[in-house]
């Protein structure tokens, strides 16, 4: 699902303007990105929690250069933990017979 997927369904369900729900839509996430680039932890209660973690510095390998090791930095990374609700609907996709 695209954004633009998302806009059409909102739209037709709630029968606003597209524009509309562009803008919101659009100024939820960029209220989201600001968020997690202060460092703050995001949740939304039912669907999940967004926060930053620091990945620490590692030595690494070029697949096409294997002797030569390549460090790594540190870095900012956004995680994602889903909420209750989310694991619940997602978990009904596996497979019965996933033994």
């Amino acid at each position: 699902m695209t954004k633009r997927d998302l806009v059409v369904r909102i739209s037709e369900e709630t029968g606003l303007r597209q524009q509309e729900v562009l803008q919101v839509i659009q100024l939820t996430l960029q209220h989201i990105s600001g968020a997690l680039a202060q460092g703050q932890t995001v949740e939304l209660r039912n669907f999940g929690v967004f926060e930053v973690n620091v990945r620490k510095a590692r030595i690494g390998r070029n697949p096409n250069a294997p002797a030569a090791d390549v460090r790594i930095p540190p870095r900012a990374v956004v995680k994602f933990k889903p909420g209750k609700e989310m694991r619940e609907e997602v978990i009904k996709l596996t497979p019965a017979d996933a033994d």
